[in-house]
């Protein structure tokens, strides 16, 4: 099947390859992580619960993503929480100076998955190990990543 023309044209000004600025170029700014020898934009973990509690608790979870982003060091701006109907689970997002740790819940599962990514001197790490203490997974997957790798 053929790209409609539009799209193509999109796509073939967008190019991927050796385009990251050498270290001397880069700005100074607070926000990029100089670790291990790397400098990158925010270190984003990917998380998944299963057998996790009160997941369908709006007060709850709204509570503990304000407690995970200050014990990981961060500053919230805004937090919501929206609630779907007949035990639907929920949806979450706190918007961060740093960045965003969000929630998807499936409490007829009691499953839940967390997106969380932070740039600066935040410690990721500890909203992970808040939110395991307060959802209580019996399982847990969580996948790391380095973003933005600039240097």
């Amino acid at each position: 099947m053929e790209k409609p023309a539009a799209l193509t044209d999109v796509t073939s000004s967008i190019e991927f390859g050796d385009d990251v600025p050498p270290e001397a170029t880069l700005p100074t700014r607070d926000f990029l992580i100089r670790r291990g020898g790397k400098i990158y934009a925010g270190v984003h973990l990917l998380i998944d619960f299963w057998g996790a509690i009160n997941l369908g608790d709006i007060s709850f979870v709204e509570n503990t993503l304000r407690d995970a982003a200050e014990a990981a060091n961060a500053t919230v701006l805004y937090i919501h929480v929206h609630e779907f109907g007949g035990s639907g689970g929920l949806s979450g997002v706190t918007i961060l100076a740093e960045s965003h740790i969000t929630i998807h819940t499936w409490p007829e599962l009691d499953y839940a998955a967390f997106d969380v990514f932070m740039c600066g001197k935040c410690r990721p790490e500890n909203a992970l190990y808040l939110l395991e203490e307060r959802f209580k997974p019996s399982k847990k997957t969580v996948t790391k990543s380095r973003r933005g790798l600039v240097g």
